[in-house]
């Protein structure tokens, strides 16, 4: 079995071909931060995290690069608006986006490069361009010279002529063709800037990925990542910057995950229906949102809705309990020479066979559910030996854990004795009528995964989800 990815510059699926031999380069545009991260932002964090840590599954070393955007027009206006500098902006959100994707279960990247610890790199990537005739000064504005790259529109598959029509000259700029875009744009007063051959001023937003890229990876890298809008003129420009100056492909593969609705409607402030991660994950537990996020391949759009998001709840609590129930029966490891293999690989086979279709998460999830399917029966029988019930311990952990997905929480470690302790000393609250007690006694069992049910002969407990 081979991997194919769909790569949207060719627009179809491709066998995967690394440059260098067991070895991944890859760039994942990250946020602006300005703000905390929403969970458009929060998909391409989890599906590409997922993507890396199915290369790592497969013996690659990967070398992956994400930025943080931590100059530009929003974190200015933010700044302003706030009366406080934009590093300490930057700084906030960054130390936010950090603990909002370790609660997704999202790898650090190798890198975080950040576009203002950058600017050597920036600006001398930008005073190629002008040197090789790419790009020109005006009134302390640097500009790209769109027309001077032949290939622009290959990525988003747009003509120039078609492109043309919609460009136009903003008012303050002062450029040779409406199509032109910013590389370094002229400070106005009050605002952060650093110094360069054409004066004060900062980066433009495209320039920054095209220098962290060839500082961190090179000049030509494998996988080039990020959300389907970023698709033009972002990762548009960056081909157009780097191939202008390298004189080759800046990367074999572009990928793009798709976007995410709110109710079918798409996420937007002016609707007021953008959901932060930063409250989500205090409502849900954050590996079920990651779980509901690779319920659909990456390139679809994805639904999101409490009710799905409920119904998600449900179907991760399912992996969960029949991973608890196989631990709790074995209660002791199993060495790898006792495994049953053939069951072992009777899932691993389907599990790879879906990504290998360009990552395809749902299918892959879709094996993780047969095989919890076929371990409930087996736990249901006495005399499954089990050398059978390691096995099928051994896939859920494995194959769940090349997704990030932890089935295994530590509340799970909690012993049957202090599970009946509780529940004696809830059954003294209610005889003392003191039902804030019971019920906070209750709450904590139903956090740590302990289901209560009152019956007429007495308290019964259950570990799972509801």
């Amino acid at each position: 079995m081979v991997l194919k990815v769909f790569n949207t510059l060719t627009r179809k699926k491709e066998v995967f071909k690394p440059i260098d031999k067991g070895h991944v380069r890859m760039y994942v545009c990250g946020p602006t931060v300005y703000n905390y991260i929403h969970i458009g932002n929060a998909r391409p964090a989890v599906v590409f995290d997922t993507v890396r840590r199915y290369f790592e599954y497969q013996g690659y070393k990967v070398n992956y690069v994400s930025n943080f955007t931590d100059v530009d027009d929003r974190l200015i206006n933010a700044s302003k608006e706030r009366g406080i500098p934009v590093p300490q902006i930057a700084e906030q959100f960054i130390k936010a986006y950090k603990e909002d994707t370790e609660a997704l279960n999202v790898k650090a990247a190798t890198v975080h490069p950040r576009a203002t610890e950058t600017m050597p790199e920036i600006i001398a990537f930008i005073h190629k361009l002008v040197d090789a005739g790419y790009a020109y000064e005006s009134k302390g504005d640097v500009y790209f010279r769109t027309r001077r790259f032949k290939e622009y529109g290959k990525l988003s598959h747009q003509s120039i002529d078609h492109l043309k029509s919609g460009a136009r000259i903003e008012i303050g700029e002062s450029k040779e063709d409406p199509l032109d875009f910013a590389l370094w744009k002229a400070a106005k007063p009050g605002e952060i800037k650093w110094a360069s051959p054409w004066g004060e001023g900062r980066p433009g937003w495209h320039i920054e990925c095209s220098a962290m890229v060839e500082k961190y990876l090179g000049d030509t890298i494998d996988i080039h990542a990020g959300g389907t809008d970023l698709t033009f003129p972002h990762h548009e420009n960056e081909i157009a910057q780097s191939e202008s100056l390298h004189h080759q492909m800046m990367a074999h593969y572009w990928l793009h995950n798709g976007h995410i609705q709110i109710n079918h409607e798409k996420m937007s402030k002016s609707i007021g229906n953008v959901i932060l991660v930063h409250d989500l994950i205090k409502k849900y537990d954050p590996q079920v949102i990651r779980f509901f996020i690779l319920t659909v391949q990456y390139r679809h759009p994805i639904n999101f809705s409490d009710a799905l998001l409920s119904d998600a709840v449900q179907a991760f609590g399912r992996l969960k309990t029949t991973h608890y129930n196989l631990s709790h029966r074995l209660d002791h490891e199993v060495s790898s020479d006792q495994l049953n293999e053939t069951i072992v690989e009777k899932y691993r086979a389907p599990f790879t066979e879906a990504m290998n279709d360009d990552f395809n998460t749902a299918n892959a999830i879709a094996v993780l559910f047969d095989s919890a399917r076929d371990a409930n029966i087996a736990l249901q029988k006495t005399q499954t030996p089990e050398s059978d019930l390691a096995a099928y311990l051994k896939v859920l952990t494995e194959l769940s854990g090349v997704l990030g997905l932890k089935l295994a929480d530590e509340s799970d470690s909690i012993l049957d004795s202090e599970v009946e302790t509780l529940i004696k000393k809830r059954e003294e609250a209610r005889k003392n009528r003191e039902f804030a007690v019971a019920d906070a006694i209750r709450d904590q069992l139903k956090a740590s995964g302990i289901l209560l049910e009152d019956t007429p002969q007495g308290v019964r407990w259950r570990r799972g989800r509801e």
